[in-house]
């Protein structure tokens, strides 16, 4: 875990992302503020500083922890979908299950 004059918190400039989109080239590049981790070191005078990579195994538990909670806010609810199980796509091309026997109903 991270020290106690240290927080591990989501890095405010990728809003925990660790990078980012170049809308006009379609290309993407590491936050810099957290080298692309998505998180950092906030110290107690709220001064952020990127996680070094040597820190990463004391804290994997800690970020996946974070993790989990910023993909929840946005709307994971746990496990991975087919294409054919996802209500938004139902009536759609991608909505039909392509296993499924065309001849039973």
């Amino acid at each position: 875990m991270s020290s106690p004059d240290k927080k591990i918190a989501r890095c405010v400039s990728c809003e925990g992302f660790g990078w980012f989109e170049d809308e006009s080239s379609g290309g993407s590049e590491d936050c810099d503020w957290c080298a692309g981790a998505g998180y950092v070191y906030r110290d107690g005078g709220g001064r952020d500083s990127p996680i070094p990579p040597a820190d990463y195994t004391a804290v994997a538990a800690e970020l996946e922890r974070l993790e989990l909670e910023r993909l929840r806010e946005m709307g994971y609810q746990g496990g991975a979908r087919k294409p054919w199980q996802q209500a938004i796509r139902k009536d759609t091309k991608l909505g039909r299950n392509p296993y499924q026997d065309e001849g039973k109903s």
